[in-house]
């Protein structure tokens, strides 16, 4: 619906400007257009809303694995990004960390903070690995899988941080 409306506007705006010598065709198919007014008509959303749905775990988990996922493409780049363009290396930033005197609490806090997604991450990609090769589709079986990603998660993890 938005996107006919700035059709809409655009069109009318470019007739405004350029005249009546523009001719603008309908990019809609005329198939579609009885669709969208029975849509506007009846006053519904286009598409489902989350709201409606409920949550299990394989919901919640697909939206943690990409999460996961965006988190860690960002922060790479962003490691990448400031390793090109700040001054000095890894080593003066390296002996700046260090010279910070942080304390056990805080990289005991820190360690599995940062492993946890990782392992999350990893565990669930064998999961949706095993899925593209058919295994696993049944609906038990995908709940199944679920609980033994998130128990090996926690156990790789935490023996990831006490290294």
């Amino acid at each position: 619906m938005a996107a006919l409306l700035l059709r809409r506007v655009h069109c009318h705006y470019l007739q405004a400007h350029f005249g009546p010598q523009l001719r603008i065709r309908n990019a809609v198919p005329l198939g579609t257009t009885r669709f969208w007014n029975k849509n506007i008509g009846s006053n519904r959303a286009v598409s489902p809303h989350i709201t409606i749905y409920s949550w299990s775990l394989p919901v919640v988990m697909s939206i943690g694995r990409r999460g996961t996922g965006i988190a860690f493409s960002a922060g790479v780049s962003l490691f990448g990004t400031s390793a090109l363009l700040l001054p000095g290396n890894f080593e003066s930033y390296l002996e700046l960390v260090k010279s910070l005197c942080l304390g056990p609490a805080l990289i005991h806090t820190a360690k599995p903070a940062l492993v946890f997604p990782l392992t999350y991450h990893t565990w669930n990609g064998i999961r949706h690995l095993m899925w593209d090769l058919g295994k696993g589709l049944k609906i038990p079986h995908v709940y199944q899988s679920g609980v033994a990603a998130l128990v090996l998660t926690v156990l790789s993890s935490m023996g990831l941080a006490a290294m």
